[in-house]
């Protein structure tokens, strides 16, 4: 089912239509045609919102639209204030609190570009991102969408790249895409208008993981999809975002493997992966868990879910950590904490490295 049905048919839809943003303000020109339409949902971003629109008007390819839709933000107030000195550059709507694929779904709709280009509201590009994607679009016109790598910001520092974290197959495709083997980041991703829409759009009943539950419909029905290898994306880490909640990303995850499996008709070996990455998907979950436990010290629930790990996916690290939790659970949490210190000063030395001279972008 569509999700992208039209803008009327939504009563709580409500575009903005004069000149002060929090008077609901229309701003920006509708009916002009561009390239490309750049995306932003907004929920939660007042203080980083300008950063990412700074970014999208200091871009090289200069013939696009800029469409930022208010989710409902708690922070409205502060949001639309970040948002007054861009009255003029930015067509701006404001709808009740539905969740990010509402939120792009309504970009979408209102887009009057033959692409569509997804920043979420605390992320920021480097000026040439969108005329790189464009330029892989253009050169192959069989293309859906293209995406790139991201530089993966924490507290306002650069510490790794997408692409170094996960590697990428050589080629996308929906199996590729099933195995993990193919990570789309969503402010990364530009799209043919057209081909986003035939797809659906986003699925709104899905709160996390809507974008991996998107891009696989859409190479399902038949989207082509590349990649080019250079860092375009700066993609902020924090607490604040939904992506920072593993578990309830993992168990959605899963749902959209379940939704998918019940949903296409997949083959037998396209099947067989899903039953496999549901599976380690839920290990994962409980390893997740796991390690959350012996942070807080409750080795009660510690062995629980080292139990239910080793119940759907055994292995020699969950049957070690079974071992420890029953014969020294302390010493055993200790160790965990100790090794999780020493992997946390790792990981700040290689964050140091890459700001003190590695370059962070492919040439």
């Amino acid at each position: 089912m569509s999700h992208l049905a039209s803008a009327a048919s939504h009563p709580d839809f409500r575009p903005v239509v004069s000149g002060v943003l929090s008077q609901q303000t229309y701003v920006g020109n509708e009916n002009q045609s561009v390239l490309v339409s750049v995306v932003i949902p907004a929920y939660r971003c007042a203080e980083y919102v300008a950063e990412g629109i700074e970014s999208v008007l200091g871009q090289s390819l200069t013939d696009l639209e800029i469409i930022v839709v208010n989710d409902g933000s708690p922070d409205t107030a502060e949001l639309e204030a970040a948002l007054l000195p861009y009255v003029g550059c930015i067509r701006y709507f404001k709808q009740a609190t539905k969740g990010p694929s509402a939120a792009r779904n309504t970009g979408i709709r209102n887009a009057s570009g033959k692409y569509v280009a997804f920043l979420d509201g605390d992320d920021y590009w480097t000026s040439d991102h969108l005329a790189k994607n464009i330029a892989v679009l253009e050169r192959d016109a069989g293309l859906a969408l293209v995406y790139c790598d991201c530089i993966l910001v924490k507290d306002g520092k650069p510490f790794s790249r997408v692409f170094l974290v996960q590697g990428q197959s050589s080629s996308v495709s929906f199996d590729s895409l099933l195995l993990q083997s193919s990570t789309i980041s969503t402010s990364s991703v530009v799209v043919l208008r057209e081909a986003i829409v035939a797809a659906g759009g986003f699925d709104e009943t899905v709160r996390r993981c809507e974008d991996f539950d998107m891009w696989l419909r859409l190479a399902f029905q038949g989207g082509r999809m590349a990649y080019h290898p250079d860092a375009e994306v700066y993609h902020r880490v924090h607490s604040a975002s939904l992506s920072a909640d593993s578990l309830a990303m993992i168990r959605d995850r899963v749902r959209v493997y379940e939704k998918i499996a019940s949903t296409f008709t997949v083959s037998k070996e396209q099947r067989q992966i899903i039953r496999r990455m549901i599976t380690k998907s839920q290990s994962d979950g409980f390893v997740a868990q796991l390690k959350e436990s012996l942070e807080r010290k409750d080795y009660v629930e510690a062995r629980d879910a080292a139990h239910c790990a080793n119940a759907v996916e055994s292995t020699w690290k969950i049957r070690l950590t079974m071992l420890g939790l029953r014969v020294a659970p302390r010493a055993f949490g200790f160790l965990h904490r100790s090794r999780a210190v020493l992997l946390q000063k790792r990981s700040h030395l290689q964050r140091r490295t890459l700001q003190n001279g590695q370059p962070l972008q492919e040439g």
